[in-house]
Formats: C-alpha cells, structure tokens, sequence
C-alpha cells in the first residue's frame, strides 16, 4: 500500500510517519513531557503592554509569557478598519481568552490570537466570528458554493462562523450537523469554565498527536493508519465511532516482532533528515542549513555530469532538486524563510519549469506556503508557516562543544592561545616559578612534537618552567593556565 500512515507509540512519545508512494513525507513527534500547545486556548492575564511594538505578553501560565500581537486581537479594528492601537484596547492586569497559534521556538514564548478556532473533524468553529469560509484546497468554485449553501441550511442562525474543512467535500449533513454542534457545546463549555478559573488557567487542551491524525490527517487518498499499540488503537477507534465512522475501516493494528518504522525505513529517514546532506539519486546533493533566522538551500551538481551538455545537466540536476526540496520541507517541518539556492540557468524557460515543478511539488504540503520565485540573484524565496518546532529542534540540542557553531577551533589554533595566556600570566604574577597547562590530549600532543620549540622558547622568555597535563574530560577548546 502506497499511501498511508504509521503511528508507532511508546510510554513516553508518540512518533506518526505519513507515507506516500511508500516514501515517508512527514514525520511528526509529541512527547509525553511535551505537548505541543497549539490550539490550546487559555485564560491569560495581561503582563506588560508595549505600545512601541504594538504587541503584549501575555501570562498563560508558562515559562515564558506569551506574546500577542496588535493584529491579532479580536475587534481591534475601528469603523475605517484601521487596527487601533494596543494601548486603547489591553492593560496591564486584564484578563483575556487566547488561543495559542505558534508553540515556543527557540528563545520565543507562544505565539497568541484572540481570533479563537476550535477545530473539529470536518468544520473549524470560529465562535467569535459570523462568516463562513471554505478551505482554499477545495478549488472547484461550483463544489465551494454548493458547499457553503448547504451549510448555511443546516445551521439555521446558529451562532458564530465556520471554516469547511476539505475532507468535508464527502461529509453527509448528518456529519456537518453533528460536528457543528459538537464544537458549539465545547466554546460553551470553555466559556463557562472562563468565568470561574482563576487565572493563567488552561481551558481548553488540543487532541493528542495520535487523535489529530485522524481529525487532521487522513485524506481520500489514505489506504490505512497502522498502529502498533492496542491501547491506542482502541481509542482511535472509540474517537471514529464518535466523529469519523467511515475512518474506522482503515484502521489496524501491527503486531509484527520486527519494530513497525524500522519495517517501513522510516527510521533510517529521520537518520538521513537530520543531516546537512540530502544526495540526489542523480548523483547531486542538497545541503540544507536551518538558522535562527531562516533556512538555506544549497543545489550542488555532484557527481551528476548528464548526457548532453551542460545546461541540459543544471535542468536536469534542477528538477531533481525541487522536488527532494519540497519532500525535505514536510519531513523536517522547516518554517519561516526558505531560500533555496538552485544551479544558475541561463534559460529563462528552464528556469520557469524548475519554477513549476516547485510549487506542484509544493501543492501536496498541508502547511501554508508562499512561493516568490526568482530573485535578481538567482535565488528561490519562499515562507512556509512555522507553528511548531521543526524535527531537528524535537529531537536534537546544540553541542556542548562548538555551542552550535558546527566547527572547532584547530588544536594549533587552541595553542597558541595558551601561549598568550601564559604570558600574561606570567607578567600578572612575576613572582611565580612554575605554571601547568591543563588541555585535551590533542592540544598537549602537539606541544610536545610540533609546538615544542616555541614553547621551549616561551620557557627562556619568561624565566619560568611549564608542565603539561591531559585533561581527558576537556573538548579541543578548553584549556587552563594555573600556577603551581
């Protein structure tokens, strides 16, 4: 089966693999420790007002207070529909229902919006709303009007608005009708817990990973979700029975000695998504850099040398190139700036089908994304909604030794900084007869071969003797000069 889903759990995380053509294209993890926190909706408790920023932080009850944006407060907007300012509409101490947009990144706290969605299986509740709007991955403008219509029947006046999901397209009006009402009855519920909570106070917590595959996850073009816990599988089927009947036909379980993401490959992928390089099956390569910032793209020929000649070669190399992009996009969950650096063509036509074959290769990402095409320098911008952390940040944290650098300083590099020290130390203490130098074994090595002269040297200029002593817990950086 080409198109489906695996949900490998344990006591402490829950790892989903969405597989197409039997490739793994996204992978998702959600650990026991650590929720993700978007949609949560929270009764939180206004900080600190800055109006030079326009925006707040918001205390929810986190490490980090959370922040909010001017634009995203709920009937911030005047009769002209200009956004007024933050200081006419939030004070210090206020009380405010928000709803996480964006988890935690990095040194950022929580993004927030008072624009509440509360998402059920085939209708998005907008309780603060009046419209109703259709996901623009239905296209067909006869099926969005059909689709509106019969909405706008079977709520009758009921308040607030909604958003039609796209796995709606096949729902019956039974399933609208009950999904409506079920995600009317919980923004009551929310709000009366609002009134008596204490705040920060969390009111209302998103589906775990597992759940979410099934309200968010499964397409017409899913064969099967297979699961290797019972316990699980057994809630997944209690959540169909509830929400999704016709999703419980595709569920089972695996029961299989050999581990279900080994059995699929999926663990040698994340090996391979957590690498700088990404090789091409052509014989080129992509080396992909992830920054506070933004992240690169680098499209390197490699061993790809093509049969005609060398423009043919760059197209060729160029196309493979957009479509591993688009993949390793999905399956590290990279977000924010993308710049992908494609070979230089020459062909405005070659560069406008590497262009196309980039945002087909795009249109299967469920995340939004804006492509912006060529720059001056030849170079593809694009930005993908970043609303959690990416693979690489999930599973991995900055060396304790380069600090993240991803480079050391060389081991002559490390002695001759020593030798600096030495002289200072020897002009602050004058009086001292004796200093060691503690470093890694590779740094007194080559005191003892290479930089041996220069620091006998140093020995006669100082008047001083130096001893050396390996330090096995030391990384090729760290020294000490001490008196001894």
């Amino acid at each position: 089966m080409n198109n489906q889903i695996l949900i490998n759990v344990t006591p402490q995380e829950t790892r989903v693999a969405v597989m197409e053509q039997g490739v793994p294209q996204e992978i998702h993890v959600e650990r026991a420790s650590a929720r993700g926190l978007v949609g949560n909706i929270y009764l939180g408790k206004v900080a600190r007002v800055l109006p030079g920023m326009q925006s707040a932080f918001i205390d929810i009850g986190l490490e980090r207070a959370a922040f909010l944006h001017v634009a995203d407060i709920f009937g911030g907007r005047d009769n002209n529909e200009e956004i007024r300012p933050i200081e006419r509409l939030l004070s210090d101490g206020q009380t405010l229902l928000v709803q996480v947009s964006k988890d935690p990144i990095g040194t950022k706290g929580a993004r927030l919006t008072t624009h509440i969605g509360i998402a059920g299986r085939f209708l998005v509740h907008l309780p603060r709303e009046n419209h109703i709007g259709i996901s623009q991955r239905i296209e067909n403008e006869t099926e969005r009007t059909q689709l509106r219509e019969r909405l706008v029947t079977l709520l009758n006046n009921q308040q607030g608005g909604f958003i039609v999901r796209t796995v709606a397209e096949a729902a019956s009006d039974k399933e609208l009708l009950d999904d409506s009402q079920y995600l009317s009855l919980l923004w009551t519920n929310i709000q009366n817990l609002s009134l008596s909570a204490p705040p920060p106070a969390l009111l209302h917590q998103d589906l775990n990973l597992s759940l979410r595959v099934m309200r968010d996850f499964i397409t017409e073009d899913t064969e099967r979700v297979v699961v290797d816990s019972r316990e699980t599988l057994q809630k997944l089927k209690d959540f169909c029975l509830q929400y999704s009947p016709k999703a419980e036909n595709i569920l089972e379980h695996y029961s299989g000695e050999r581990p279900l993401f080994d059995l699929f490959g999926v663990e040698d992928e994340i090996v391979r998504a957590l690498s700088r390089r990404v090789d091409l099956k052509s014989g080129g390569y992509l080396v992909i850099d992830q920054t506070e910032a933004l992240t690169t793209v680098d499209v390197n020929t490699g061993a790809f040398v093509g049969v005609r000649n060398f423009d043919d070669t760059v197209f060729r190399n160029n196309l493979e190139a957009a479509q591993a992009i688009a993949r390793q996009l999905r399956l590290r969950n990279l977000g924010g700036i993308v710049i992908a650096d494609f070979i230089d063509m020459d062909s405005q036509e070659h560069r406008d089908a590497v262009l196309s074959e980039f945002k087909k290769a795009l249109e299967r990402d469920r995340t939004r994304i804006t492509v912006n095409g060529f720059t001056a320098l030849g170079l593809v911008e694009l930005t993908r909604k970043r609303t959690r952390e990416s693979l690489a940040h999930v599973l991995c944290e900055t060396c304790p030794t380069c600090n993240g650098r991803g480079a050391l300083l060389t081991a002559q590099t490390v002695c001759y900084d020593i030798l600096r020290e030495i002289v200072r130390t020897a002009r602050q203490f004058p009086h001292t007869q004796k200093i060691r130098i503690l470093a890694s074994q590779k740094v007194i090595d080559l005191f003892l071969d290479e930089e041996s002269q220069g620091l006998a040297s140093l020995c006669d200029f100082i008047g001083k003797e130096v001893r050396l002593q390996v330090q096995t817990e030391y990384s090729q950086e760290n020294f000490d000069v001490v008196l001894s």
